[in-house]
């Protein structure tokens, strides 16, 4: 999750399960054949959908998905100290777009229905945790 200044940067791009285009923090998986530890993959997934690097990490928590269905953990991160760079898309990601957005219409967009990610609501929901507990303040 990369925040800055009182807001977010979201991702959106076409997701063919939901057969729609859908809002999201950058997430996802290493290509085939490649590894890493979830630090490492937090920082490509940043650094290819929106061009922007963390100068800081903070780990928020890891999350089974789905756990009746799939075996499936995420490790959630909180991206600050962040540094404008070129984006790298794969070619999956075709048609992506990127977007900074302050905490309150991110707010709207979850009641709106533009955001429907859970992975993206469980982001929040960790980082709501951390600043409840006085572990994080959002520079």
């Amino acid at each position: 999750m990369p925040a800055e200044k009182g807001g977010f940067h979201l991702v959106e791009e076409y997701r063919y399960p939901v057969g729609r285009r859908s809002w999201s923090f950058p997430q996802g998986g290493f290509p085939p054949g490649e590894s890493g530890t979830p630090a490492e993959l937090a920082r490509l997934e940043l650094a290819q959908e929106t061009g922007l690097r963390a100068g800081r990490l903070a780990h928020l928590g890891l999350l089974t998905a789905a756990h009746g269905m799939t075996s499936q953990f995420g490790d959630y991160f909180l991206a600050t100290e962040l540094i404008p760079g070129t984006p790298d898309p794969e070619p999956e990601e075709l048609g992506i777009r990127h977007a900074f957005v302050p905490r309150a219409e991110f707010e709207e967009m979850v009641r709106d229905g533009r955001i429907t990610d859970d992975s993206t609501l469980a982001a929040y929901a960790l980082l709501l945790l951390a600043e409840r507990r006085g572990e994080i303040v959002i520079p």
